[in-house]
């Protein structure tokens, strides 16, 4: 096994006090991905000199938005961003992973029962396979695809009430915009961007929230 030349990113200091008490958890799937990541196709060449700060604490920050004892789904986990790293973080809730690649679903699974997670479990599948199948209180995303691409997707998981917490980048307003007719058709109110991160991270975090309502 090739393992990644690049040098990883040091720990910063908001690690720790992202993740709490969890952090020799997080350290050993930092350690994990940044040694085998790259040759695993779960990150670029350039990604382990930015691992802790572009993807890891990236994810962790939405922690807090997480409800208390919540069912989650997060849409293309991929590498384990942010739905792997929320699990970890938040072991009151629970996790379902939605992953289609099957090799990534093995590295999945590989790093739950390494981490000894009790608390998440993978779907291998698109998120429009499980359609029905269950109903969650939260789903999460991170760079799947477009607004209006990704809310009938993942709008159908949600119960009434339920909450979506989207990760995006600085084009996000002019996403809502271009969504306008997707929220409505799908019941989507209470849209917001918050940005998470401030005083902790170099660059904060982008969220959207939204409610789906029956």
């Amino acid at each position: 096994m090739v393992e990644s030349t690049a040098a990883v990113e040091a720990e910063p200091a908001a690690a720790a006090e992202l993740a709490g008490p969890r952090i020799d958890v997080l350290r050993s799937f930092a350690d994990d991905l940044g040694r085998r990541g790259e040759e695993l196709g779960l990150i670029g060449p350039l990604e382990p000199p930015r691992l802790w700060t572009r993807h890891l604490l990236n994810s962790a920050v939405l922690a807090p938005l997480i409800r208390d004892g919540a069912r989650v789904a997060d849409i293309g986990t991929g590498g384990g961003m942010p739905g792997l790293v929320l699990a970890i973080v938040r072991p009151d809730a629970r996790f379902l992973l939605i992953e289609p690649m099957e090799r990534r679903c093995n590295w999945l699974n590989e790093q739950i029962e390494r981490l000894r997670l009790d608390n998440v479990e993978v779907r291998r599948g698109r998120a429009e396979e499980f359609h029905g199948a269950f109903e969650v209180d939260q789903v999460t995303a991170r760079a799947v695809t477009a607004l209006r691409k990704l809310l009938p997707l993942t709008a159908p998981l949600l119960r009434d009430g339920g909450e979506m917490l989207f990760l995006k980048g600085t084009s996000v307003e002019n996403e809502i915009a271009a969504a306008e007719k997707t929220l409505r058709k799908h019941r989507v109110s209470d849209v917001s961007v918050e940005e998470l991160g401030g005083g902790l991270l170099s660059e904060t975090t982008r969220v959207l929230r939204a409610r789906v309502r029956a």
